[in-house]
This record gives C-alpha cells, sequence and structure tokens, in this order.
C-alpha cells in the first residue's frame, strides 16, 4: 500500500511539472546555498556587520605579551584556543558552563571566563593567563601567598582564583574581609579551601600596603 502511495505522489508531482524527488533536492540546495555562499555582511541597526563563518578563518592573539595566529571557527571559545590552539593550559575546563570560574584569564585586565568567550572576540585585546604571573622562575607574590596559606588543594581552582585575586588586587589594593568575600564569589573551590585563599589575598595587600 505504501508503495502503490508513493507512486500515486510521485506521478502527481510530475504531473505539476516538478517531481517529489526533484523538490527535495531543490529544498537541499537551497537551504545550502546561504550557509557556503552567505553574505560577508548584513545590514543591522542601519550599519553593515560583517559575518563570519561557517567554516575557519585567519584569526590573530595577544596572549601574554606574544601574538598567536590560527585558523578557527568562529563558535570556538578561547578557552578552547589556548588549550588545544598554544597549548596554554593553566585556565582549566571544568564546569563550561560559566559557573565556576576555574579558566578564568583577564581580557584587557577584565576578568572573564574564557569558557564563555568566544575566541573571536579576543582579536584586538590583550589576552592575560596565570603562565603570565611567574617570571624568571619566581612566583608572582599571589602564587606565592597561595602556597604560604595552603590555598589550594586538587588545583584545579587555583589557576582561575590566582588570575581573579590579581585582577581584584589590582582594583582594591585594600581590601576588607567582606570586599574579598564580594570579590570572589565568582569562583568556586570544591575542596572548600576558601579561608585560605582569603588569607592569602589578604597576606598580599598587607605587603602591598
Amino acid at each position: 500500500m505504501r508503495d502503490d502511495d508513493s507512486n500515486k505522489k510521485e506521478k502527481q508531482d510530475e504531473r505539476s511539472g516538478v517531481s517529489r524527488r526533484d523538490f527535495l533536492k531543490i529544498s537541499s540546495i537551497s537551504v545550502a546555498v546561504p550557509l557556503v555562499a552567505g553574505p560577508k555582511a548584513v545590514l543591522a541597526a542601519g550599519e553593515q556587520v560583517p559575518v563570519h563563518g561557517p567554516g575557519a578563518g585567519a584569526m590573530q592573539f595577544t596572549i601574554n605579551g606574544k601574538k598567536y595566529k590560527a585558523n578557527l571557527e568562529p563558535r570556538v571559545t578561547l578557552l578552547d584556543a589556548l588549550r588545544d590552539e598554544f597549548d596554554i593550559t593553566g585556565a582549566k575546563r571544568v564546569c563550561d558552563r560559566a559557573e565556576c570560574g576555574a579558566c578564568t584569564v583577564l581580557i584587557n585586565n577584565k576578568p572573564v571566563y574564557a569558557c564563555s568567550v568566544l575566541a573571536i572576540e579576543a582579536q584586538g585585546k590583550q589576552v592575560t593567563t596565570v603562565e603570565s604571573l611567574m617570571q624568571q622562575g619566581k612566583l608572582h607574590p599571589i602564587q606565592q601567598a597561595f602556597v604560604d596559606n595552603d590555598a589550594s588543594q586538587c588545583g584545579f581552582c587555583t589557576p582561575g582564583f590566582v588570575v581573579a585575586c590579581k585582577a581584584f588586587l589590582d582594583k582594591h589594593p585594600n581590601p576588607t574581609a567582606e570586599d574579598i568575600r564580594h570579590g570572589l564569589s565568582g569562583n568556586l573551590c570544591r575542596c572548600g579551601t576558601y579561608h585560605g585563599i582569603q588569607q592569602a589575598i589578604a597576606q598580599v595587600a598587607q605587603k602591598g600596603a
């Protein structure tokens, strides 16, 4: 019965000038063409806005003061680019949904979750990761304070916390205990070493003063 119905449908479509099979072919081509040969720009709010993708394109980055180049799809996150393309692995992939802060990096000195920022958005900006803090084999004061106060256990959250602490102290060099708790509320430690982390920040703040 199904074969008979299908044949009847084919004959009806042929009488109309376009067979069912041809219609499906035309439809699939119509859908695919905009993806392959889509416009390079679209008009939005009276301005021409560039369109990227879906294929990979050349991108350039400044990470820790060095230049990097890669061909990336627009959907690639900054975290994926750092870890998979440039082998800069300090930022950790833990929650991968912008909740834990383990992937915190700085973009133009502002802390962001690298898992929730597209790599294409970081072009033309200064990206700073935890790798840049240690200079000539010497720990950054914040890193040393983490060691002194036993502020890390498993270590997965530590790079993100260290970067977040730097951004926080740059903005609040003399924080109160309440400032510290509020300022680092965007980073989570599953091991519960919050007291040690708070002590580490207080240590750096005191030395800075």
